[in-house]
């Protein structure tokens, strides 16, 4: 069987550009406004996905810091510390590591050339 018979099942995604790639700090998390909402930007150019998007708005005191969080490791796993509660949120699906209840929205993001663009 040839590939060319084969239907792939790839995802589509609609890319909207959110800033440029000089925006971002390395380390560090930025802050854009993309369809209504407040979605934390951290730029870990040492990583495989270089880039993650995730919600700002901290789920238990619902204010808008993920963004100022620190990043680290715990458990095995890619996270940023809330600044006010210093719970952990796996920068890959969002999860919550101390409590299943409580979860963040990332999204798919990418850098094109100059521009950092999330998929809706």
């Amino acid at each position: 069987m040839s590939l060319s018979n084969v239907a792939v099942n790839l995802p589509t995604h609609n890319w909207q550009a959110v800033c440029g790639r000089d925006d971002l700090v390395a380390q560090s998390g930025v802050v854009v406004w993309f369809e209504g909402r407040q979605v934390a930007l951290f730029y870990l150019p040492e990583q495989d996905t270089p880039v993650f998007a995730i919600d700002n708005q901290d789920p238990k005191s619902g204010a808008n810091v993920i963004g100022r969080g620190l990043i680290g490791h715990l458990k095995g796993e890619l996270v940023v510390a809330a600044p006010l509660y210093k719970q952990h949120f796996s920068l890959n699906d969002g999860r919550c590591l101390e409590d299943p209840q409580h979860a963040l929205q990332v999204w798919p993001v990418r850098i094109t050339g100059e521009q950092v663009e999330i998929a809706r």
